[in-house]
């Protein structure tokens, strides 16, 4: 249900249940799981995409999983905290590239990536109101620290359905590009990241989580701090060779 793809530093992984829009199964979460803590932490890896097969990201937990029964909501969502915790942890870039529709815990897996590029075709929308249940996913941590808390409850309560354009001008996605050159631009995009210095792209994750609950007297000893064992990376190395010299840096990721 999940597939996997390395090449030239890009890994891409795809949710691979597009008669179902990619719903997600507690066996595709475990999946996902185990791919941000293996395949995506290899020293070969410098940025992941997640995409959907088929026609859309993802529609969201399958909630045919657990027809009929009786389930534990806190139990089940386990499962979700394992990949949501793979992708911040992760100390390189992770973009979500999202074509057709991402909803419901789908749109929370999406808003957990660093980077997001919509397809001109793509929409959004919260989705759990319409069932009587709440954002989870991770979605009550980043949605209103993107669009503030206002924004954030009315998408959760009302869940309405956004274009590609609505989410760009709302903060949601980073770039909107036409649905017929959707693929070219997002590995573009990610070759861009795979060619960077991947060392200082897990350092700025690390340095942007702490803002959200630091102090400013806090942030500037960690940014002295995380800035130290930048100084000391190969990569920062050639980038100063390179501005010497004149030249486009060759970064490595070390």
């Amino acid at each position: 249900m999940l597939l996997r793809e390395l090449q030239d530093g890009i890994l891409t992984l795809t949710l691979n249940r597009p008669e179902a829009i990619n719903a997600l199964t507690t066996e595709l979460l475990r999946e996902l799981a185990r791919a941000f803590a293996k395949e995506a932490t290899a020293p070969e890896v410098r940025v992941v995409v997640l995409r959907g097969a088929g026609r859309g990201f993802c529609s969201g937990q399958d909630l045919r999983e657990f027809e009929g029964q009786r389930i534990s909501y806190k139990g089940h969502l386990r499962n979700y905290q394992g990949v949501v915790e793979g992708i911040a942890s992760l100390e390189k870039p992770v973009v979500a590239a999202i074509h057709g529709a991402a909803a419901g815990a789908g749109l929370s897996l999406a808003l957990a990536c660093d980077l997001r590029v919509a397809a001109s075709d793509a929409f959004f929308t919260t989705g759990f109101s319409r069932i009587g249940l709440i954002p989870d996913a991770g979605m009550n941590y980043y949605l209103p620290r993107l669009v503030g808390y206002a924004r954030a409850f009315e998408l959760a309560a009302l869940s309405p359905r956004l274009g590609a354009e609505e989410a760009r001008a709302l903060g949601l996605v980073n770039r909107v590009v036409p649905a017929e050159s959707f693929a070219e631009e997002v590995a573009r995009l990610a070759q861009e990241l795979a060619q960077g210095p991947t060392k200082t792209y897990g350092l700025i994750k690390r340095a942007l989580r702490r803002s959200a609950s630091a102090t400013l007297e806090e942030m500037l000893e960690y940014e002295a701090l995380l800035q130290e064992v930048a100084g000391r990376t190969e990569d920062h190395q050639e980038g100063v060779q390179a501005f010497y010299e004149k030249r486009p840096p060759r970064f490595q990721g070390r």
